[in-house]
């Protein structure tokens, strides 16, 4: 028990309330997690007694006062009261809250999502207080809303979602029904984001949160995600099933491959995206050829990468993510055709250029690879391409441009518009390999000038 914890649990108990531990901190210890931050919910003191007593042994952020939290600066402790929260809008933030510090747990609790981060624990005693059995649905591996006001928060969809994939959670046929009747309503994109970003970098089962979306509805709000089911294959190729079938195996492939869950989180959400949104164009080009009785998607991988920006834009408007997912989508099947192929330097150079790190995409491909499922994968190529990026030294970044705009100042051109396509074929040339230093770079723009190959207005 992390002792910041036991000492506000005494705090407020030689204050004349009761501190308990509630939500992911005890759902998480329960399934043998280590948590490293806690939500305690304090009854019976008032509101300016717990800040207060709080005061006295901690500083204190006062920033959600007003809606009954107070968090504990430089601790990842938060402090909430006992509240009611009437819902008075749409989304998840329309909500008017009444702190009471007289609620029962029962009460309080009834307005959590659900049953498994309803569990409440004494940290001075170690009683556990359950009043929703979250702990029996734990056990069972069932994800069950706690009452009626799960309706209130469209956002718990999603927390479904991610909670399902997370902890190997089946929803009850009753929650599943419940989510059903609900819609996004006007939620924003941040909010959106932060439950995909939990599915992708978080879950150990990621199928199973797709599954839930699945069947609760709610793929008719990803019209991208949804396209994928009943998206025919070639049975011979892809013996797992339809393209959502093929999608969910990569995913949990993909999940199986990390290296550590939530270490490399800005790494896993590219990637996972990419895994996610890599088949996006099958639907539009998916054919049956009746003479050959083979079904093909020929320049899916070119076709993807729209509906790939449909998907994110809907979620995301981060500059990064929009840039760096969809090449990963266009050139996914690149590195066994690089490999079949037998691929130069400078090809593999410009792949880096296009993608920003070989490394994800070599993780992409992985996960397509594994999600033929029974085939086995097929590392060796991958094993080939990985140790080429490695020699090469551009297995993490594109090359850098070795010659620069003050490079052609300091030959004595004039700053302009040419720079432009000056500058972009000395890259081509470098990628190509026939220059590696800067000096080098400069003689051939040199010889460039020399041959009239560029268009230079000099000083």
């Amino acid at each position: 028990m992390n002792d910041a914890v036991r000492t506000v649990a005494e705090v407020v108990r030689r204050a004349g309330g009761r501190a308990l531990l509630v939500g992911g901190c005890v759902r998480d210890e329960l399934l043998g997690g280590d948590p490293k931050d806690f939500d305690i919910e304090c009854f019976g003191i008032a509101a300016d007694d717990l800040r207060s007593a709080l005061a006295e042994r901690f500083e204190l952020d006062l920033v959600g006062a007003s809606f009954g939290i107070i968090k504990l600066s430089h601790l990842d402790i938060d402090v909430a009261m006992p509240r009611r929260e009437t819902k008075l809008g749409l989304g998840h933030r329309a909500f008017e809250t009444d702190c009471d510090p007289s609620l029962s747990i029962e009460e309080a609790s009834a307005r959590r999502d659900f049953t498994v981060n309803a569990i409440y624990r004494d940290p001075l005693t170690g009683e556990l207080l359950d009043p929703w059995n979250g702990c029996a649905d734990l056990k069972r591996r069932a994800l069950r809303h706690v009452s009626e006001h799960f309706r209130e928060d469209p956002l718990r969809v999603l927390r479904g979602m991610q909670f399902a994939a997370r902890f190997r959670l089946s929803a009850t046929p009753e929650t599943l029904e419940v989510c059903r009747g609900m819609t996004p309503e006007n939620l924003a994109q941040e909010r959106l984001m932060g439950e995909w970003t939990k599915l992708l970098t978080l879950g150990v089962e990621i199928s199973r949160g797709l599954a839930f979306l699945r069947d609760t509805g709610w793929t008719q709000y990803y019209p991208e995600v949804a396209a994928l089911i009943g998206c025919r294959q070639d049975p011979d190729w892809h013996p797992e099933g339809d393209v959502w079938d093929h999608t969910l195996c990569c995913l949990d492939a993909f999940a199986r491959r990390r290296d550590d869950i939530g270490r490399n989180a800005d790494e896993d959400i590219v990637v996972g995206l990419a895994v996610l949104c890599h088949d996006f164009g099958k639907p539009a080009c998916t054919t049956y050829d009746p003479v050959t009785r083979r079904i093909r998607s020929l320049g899916h991988d070119e076709a993807g990468v729209e509906p790939t920006l449909s998907f994110l834009r809907r979620l995301t408007s981060e500059d990064r993510l929009l840039k760096e997912v969809p090449p990963l989508v266009r050139l996914h099947m690149r590195p066994f055709a690089m490999w079949r192929d037998k691929a130069s330097d400078g090809a593999i150079r410009r792949l880096a250029a296009h993608v920003v790190r070989i490394d994800r995409l070599i993780r992409v491909a992985a996960a397509d690879d594994e999600g033929r499922c029974p085939y086995p994968s097929e590392p060796a190529p991958l094993e080939w391409l990985a140790e080429q990026t490695r020699r090469l030294e551009i297995e993490a970044a594109a090359p850098k441009p070795l010659v620069r705009g003050r490079d052609l100042i300091a030959l004595g051109m004039e700053p302009g518009p040419h720079f432009g396509a000056i500058l972009k074929a000395a890259y081509e040339a470098q990628l190509d390999g026939c220059f590696a230093t800067t000096e080098d770079g400069v003689d051939f723009v040199k010889g460039m000038m020399a041959e009239g190959q560029a268009q230079i207005s000099q000083v």
